[in-house]
């Protein structure tokens, strides 16, 4: 099983690089961001909890991401492997998914982490949220978002590192040059 964790900002590229993995290597993908949205969307108990969190761009508590992850987790025992898009976010949630995984026989092989600057992400996503509508695409949940991802998401960095997984891959440029570097990052 190839288990790829993509990693980077809000805005960073996750969504459009995960689709791009997804397609070449048959992976199964699990966003916690889309998993969210379909829960707040559905009117369901952590839908309702998750989106008071995530309209002040704040992250859900941990407990709610990894009970939901170790259930999608589980309805995916026949595949190739997952990229985890969104997850996991911080310390506590990575060392999570290693247990969960360890207990699957399996494990995560890399971790992509997109390099973006902050003026490009704000710019990004100020840009999708005109076109999608997206309530936090604004700039005052923007910056919030960034700040959480720099306090509390940026320090899993390193936890990969020191495992040998953490590929930094440089988040600008097209989509098929970053596509590239992913590949050969996988390889």
């Amino acid at each position: 099983m190839t288990n790829v964790v993509i990693f980077g900002a809000p805005g960073s590229g996750k969504g459009t690089q995960s689709e791009l993995i997804i397609k070449k290597y048959g992976l199964d993908h699990i966003s916690t961001g889309d998993v969210l949205r379909a829960e707040i969307k559905n009117k369901t108990e952590l839908g309702k909890i998750a989106e008071g969190y995530i309209s002040d761009g704040k992250l859900v508590p941990d407990e709610l991401i990894i009970d939901m992850l170790a259930s999608v987790l589980d309805s995916k025992k026949d595949s190739k492997g997952v990229i985890f898009d969104g997850f996991p976010r911080t310390i506590p949630q990575g060392q999570a998914l290693d247990k969960m995984l360890k207990e699957r026989g399996t494990e995560v092989q890399v971790v992509l982490s997109l390099e973006v600057d902050d003026a490009e992400l704000v710019d990004r996503l100020l840009k999708r949220g005109q076109i999608s509508g997206r309530a936090d695409d604004n700039l005052e949940t923007i910056k919030s978002r960034l700040e959480v991802y720099h306090g509390q998401t940026s320090p899993l960095k390193q936890y990969y590192v020191e495992q040998g997984k953490l590929a930094a891959i440089k988040g600008t440029g097209t989509i098929e040059e970053i596509f590239e570097r992913i590949t050969k990052a996988i390889k």
